[in-house]
């Protein structure tokens, strides 16, 4: 069979869904000597590099090779130059998708190097934390990628062999990635809560600047300031973020200069954090944005973790929210000690026999449903939007018009007849934004939580530099 062939383009595509984690620990294997050899290597590896052994073959003087050699140490585990090289090859080809100019070599190595180091200090406390991502999940995630991109795992991974990469690590990598998501979540996320005061204030301040349904796209520089730090220190980072700002509105590249100077986690995605609704940016990011326009640069931003500079790309606005409702209700009967499925089967036949023969239908379900809280209404469900309700149930009622009753059908709680009552167009649009401002909130507290515990993971930390300058 003739193996498939795609563009590049495509490879690319599909590489940049998954957020480059860090590579495989450095193994090397040894050639295995002949039972009874101890020939050990006349020599011990000097510090920083790693040498193979001689082959049993060769003559004992013969020198060692050198290998690989070690750029960073981080706690007791170390980032070689090849996993280095790797993720540069990776994010150099990401950005050269994008058309995005490459900075020099040694500005790339070095926020590539950074990257490194902050995704295997979270790989070693995932490890430490006892969290691991099993087959069975990785599995699963990698057909998701592959459906999302309309091919089948078999085709993906031809994909990404005939383009020269490795399936073995792109699985690992991608494992990797799911176990820092795990760690996030469960130092960070699962502890982000979101109070109705905070939503209420957030929907309050929006409708007093009539920017609730505004959204900005922007990117973003930060000139990180180490904690504890001195008035020397604090001046320079505002300096050097002002002759940032200075360069900018003279023309260069934000794109450009966030991938050489930025502190911060987008550094490598030129300083782009996407699309933000203004619940969504970090709050002292409002009040500058309030008077930027299209393309504008801020002035530096103080914050406790550095200097900020943004640059508004664009901006949206977004239209009310309808939303098609459905007035249910139903009868759920449920197997237990006493009846078998069979029996229950049968039961909720004769209950859908009589209500086809002119039964009420809430009498019915006051009397036999096993929904305790829908039974006292007649069964009733009130109006449910998509989403609401188990797929199963949504999509017998979704199949039904105003009027008609279902046939017996079974979901996770048991079996069901439904009757839809009426269905209407409902505008969602308050529910919508109280729901979004929700997610915003959590979503800015979550973003900046996670930088300054980063920021914690890594001054807490062992880290030493082998990097050739």
């Amino acid at each position: 069979m003739k193996p498939l062939t795609y563009p590049a383009a495509l490879v690319l595509a599909l590489l940049s869904q998954v957020i480059q984690a860090a590579p495989l620990s450095f193994e090397v294997d040894q050639e295995q000597q002949p039972a009874g050899d101890d020939t050990q290597p006349e020599q011990a590896p000097a510090q920083g590099l790693s040498f193979v052994p001689s082959r049993a073959s060769e003559p004992a003087h013969a020198a060692p090779v050198i290998i690989n050699q070690i750029v960073a140490v981080v706690n007791d585990d170390i980032i070689v130059q090849s996993e280095l090289d790797e993720a540069i090859t990776d994010v150099a080809a990401q950005l050269q998708e994008k058309q995005t100019e490459l900075p020099t070599r040694a500005v790339l190595q070095k926020q590539v190097l950074e990257k490194l180091i902050i995704e295997r200090l979270q790989l070693q406390l995932g490890e430490r934390s006892g969290i691991k991502v099993d087959d069975s999940t990785l599995n699963k995630r990698m057909r998701e990628l592959a459906s999302d991109n309309g091919v089948t795992l078999t085709q993906f991974r031809e994909i990404l062999e005939n383009d020269g990469y490795d399936y073995a690590r792109f699985r690992e990598n991608l494992r990797q990635q799911l176990l820092i998501n795990q760690l996030r979540k469960q130092m960070i996320s699962g502890r982000t809560k979101v109070s109705d005061q905070e939503v209420d204030n957030l929907l309050a301040n929006l409708d007093a600047a009539q920017q609730s349904d505004v959204q900005y796209h922007l990117a973003h520089i930060l000139i990180a300031v180490p904690e504890g730090a001195s008035p020397d220190q604090i001046q320079a980072a505002q300096a050097r973020a002002e002759q940032l700002v200075v360069r900018l509105r003279s023309g260069a590249d934000f794109t450009q200069t966030a991938i050489a100077e930025s502190d911060g986690t987008t550094a490598l995605e030129g300083g782009d954090i996407g699309w933000r609704n203004m619940g969504q940016m970090p709050t002292l990011f409002v009040e500058p944005l309030k008077d930027m326009l299209t393309g504008d640069i801020s002035s530096p931003i103080r914050s406790p973790g550095g200097f900020h500079v943004i640059k508004l790309v664009e901006q949206r606005g977004s239209d009310r929210r309808m939303t098609s409702q459905t007035n249910v209700r139903h009868i759920l009967l449920k197997t237990d000690a006493i009846y078998t499925d069979e029996d229950v089967r049968i039961r909720i036949d004769q209950l859908e026999l009589r209500i086809r023969g002119g039964d009420d239908f809430a009498s019915l379900a006051r009397a036999n449903s096993q929904d305790t809280l829908s039974a006292a209404k007649g069964g009733g469900l009130g109006w449910v939007s998509p989403g609401d309700l188990v797929p199963e149930f949504e999509e017998v009622m979704d199949s039904l018009d105003p009027g008609q009753v279902s046939y017996p059908f079974e979901t996770q709680f048991g079996w069901h007849i439904l009757e839809v009552l009426e269905r209407r167009e409902y505008d969602s649009t308050e529910e919508y934004k109280r729901s979004r401002a929700r997610q915003l909130i959590r979503a800015r507290k979550t973003d900046e939580q996670t930088f300054l515990w980063l920021r914690r993971l890594r001054d807490e930390s062992y880290v030493e530099y082998r990097l050739d300058s």
